[in-house]
């Protein structure tokens, strides 16, 4: 399934502080913690404590915040559906790099263990 310009424009646009909270409701009511989210976070991302509320407070896109990622080499093997979509025929780079983000939280609430979720085993 191929993702639209449209698509693709709408994903880079939104911001990461709009669907954060949304992600940690998510975890939260499934009974993972916000620390745990945030090393999810970290592992693709790179980013710290800081610069993740750094993130947040200035209300970056997608965009923004993947461009100042530096994503983890494993960031690959996240495969699978979320949102309808299969995210190693993702051709859009930003567009895939969010989904694997969603995966990786989806995985976190669907109680996975951390190693599994970090592609450590």
């Amino acid at each position: 399934m191929k993702t639209t310009p449209e698509h693709n424009a709408r994903v880079a646009k939104l911001t990461f502080a709009s669907v954060y909270p949304h992600y940690l409701k998510k975890v939260k009511d499934k009974g993972r913690t916000e620390e745990e989210l945030h090393k999810v976070i970290h592992w693709l991302t790179g980013y710290d404590e800081s610069d993740l509320q750094e993130q947040i407070n200035s209300k970056a896109t997608f965009e923004t915040f993947f461009k100042g990622a530096k994503l983890n080499p494993n960031a690959n093997q996240i495969k699978g559906v979320i949102c309808g979509y299969r995210i190693e025929e993702i051709e859009n780079p930003l567009t895939q790099q969010v989904r694997y983000l969603d995966k990786l939280v989806d995985e976190l609430a669907k109680g996975r263990k951390m190693e599994k979720i970090l592609r450590q085993g």
